[in-house]
C-alpha cells in the first residue's frame, strides 16, 4: 500500500506549527523540512563573525542577527534561518510577532559539511532572487575563507574572496571590514591546523 501524499502547508500553517516546535524548520513550497544542527566550530565561527560585525556597525543603522530569526527569502517560497544576517535601517518584520525577517541587506553562511552543497546551490539562488539583499557570504569551516558574492547594479553577482587568516574581509553592503583572523579566533581546523 501506497503512503498517501502530504498535504501542503500555507506559509501561515508552516508559521503556526514552527512557532510552537521545539525544533526548528525551514518552509519551501508548502513543505517543512527539519534543519541539521550545528557542531561547536560552526557556533564558534558564526559567533565570532556576529560579534566583529557587531563592533563594526555599532555606531550605525544596521543591526546583526544570528539564526534565532527567521528570513522569508519569498512568500510562498523559502523561509529560513541564515547563521547572520544584517539589516540597514528599520528591520521590515513579517507581523506582530517580529520573528521573521524580510529586508536583509547581508546574509552569511557557515558552511558545514552535511549542508554545502545545499547552501552554495538551492540556498544561494533562493537568496539572490531576495529584493533587499546585496550580499551573500559563505564562510568555510575547514581553512580560513570567506567568499562573498555582491548584487551588481546590472544585477549579475560578482564574486570576491579573503584567504587565510592574514586576510580581511570586506562587506560593501554593510560598509564594514573584518580581519579573517578575528572571525576565525580560537578555531582550530580538522588536521590541527590553527
Amino acid at each position: 500500500m501506497a503512503a498517501a501524499p502530504q498535504p501542503r502547508l500555507s506559509p501561515e500553517e508552516y508559521l503556526e506549527l514552527d512557532r510552537v516546535a521545539e525544533f526548528r524548520s525551514e518552509y519551501y513550497n508548502g513543505r517543512m523540512y527539519a534543519m541539521a544542527g550545528g557542531s561547536y566550530l560552526h557556533a564558534l565561527i558564526i559567533g565570532n563573525l556576529a560579534r566583529e560585525l557587531g563592533i563594526v556597525l555599532k555606531k550605525t543603522p544596521c543591526t546583526v542577527t544570528t539564526s534565532d530569526v527567521r528570513t522569508r527569502v519569498s512568500v510562498n517560497g523559502l523561509y529560513t534561518y541564515p547563521d547572520i544576517a544584517v539589516v540597514c535601517g528599520e528591520a521590515k518584520l513579517l507581523d506582530g510577532r517580529r520573528d521573521t525577517l524580510l529586508n536583509p541587506v547581508l546574509i552569511v553562511e557557515v558552511l558545514s559539511p552535511s549542508t554545502e552543497a545545499y547552501d552554495r546551490g538551492f540556498k544561494s539562488a533562493q537568496y539572490r532572487t531576495l529584493e533587499s539583499l546585496q550580499e551573500y557570504a559563505l564562510v568555510s569551516q575547514n581553512e580560513a575563507r570567506i567568499e562573498i558574492f555582491r548584487r551588481q547594479s546590472n544585477g549579475e553577482w560578482l564574486l570576491s574572496e579573503a584567504i587565510g587568516r592574514e586576510a580581511r574581509s570586506q562587506f560593501n553592503s554593510v560598509d564594514a571590514e573584518v580581519a579573517l583572523a578575528d572571525v576565525y579566533d580560537k578555531v582550530t581546523f580538522e588536521g590541527g591546523e590553527a
